[in-house]
Formats: C-alpha cells, structure tokens, sequence
C-alpha cells in the first residue's frame, strides 16, 4: 500500500523546499494524508481488513501530532497547509 514514487516526488515538489526536504513537516504531513486517503479507500472497500484499520489508525495519530507541533512552530504555515491539503471542513 506504499504511495507511487511519481506522486511522492510531486508532493515534496510542492511542499518541499527542494527535491530532497523530506523531513519538513509540511512534506510529512502531506505524505501521510496521501497514504490515509488511499488506505481509508482500501478500507471502505475490505470493511473486514481489522490489519489496515489499525495501520490506518496509527497514520492519523501520527498526522495529527506532527500537525500539533506544525501548528506551535507555524501558524501561518500551518492554515496554508490545512487549506491546501483540504483537511478542515
């Protein structure tokens, strides 16, 4: 269920500061959205797949703290990125 190198270089393209930023926040944050849209579709899709509802579980809690401290460290950043990414209803 890993995310296709095309569509990681595109995001670190867009939210990086470089080709190689991985490790900003920005870029972290929205790597992990991409993977917990694909695993949320996968999840809909096998209601019985207890494995993938967990692993799922654990992306968003991750998202979520590294969202806390983008949001401490940033906060013009961070409500750009939340619009970006379409996070916030």
């Amino acid at each position: 269920m890993a995310l296709e190198k095309e569509s990681v270089e595109s995001i670190i393209a867009k939210f990086g500061k470089n080709e190689k930023d991985t490790g900003a926040s920005e870029v972290q944050i929205a790597l992990l959205t991409e993977r917990i849209r694909q695993l949320d579709a996968h999840c809909k899709l096998f209601k019985k797949d207890k494995h993938s509802q967990r692993s799922l579980q654990v992306l968003v809690g991750k998202r979520r703290r590294l969202q806390s401290y983008f949001r401490r460290a940033n906060l013009e950043g961070y409500r750009k990125l939340i619009k970006e990414l379409g996070l916030r209803k």
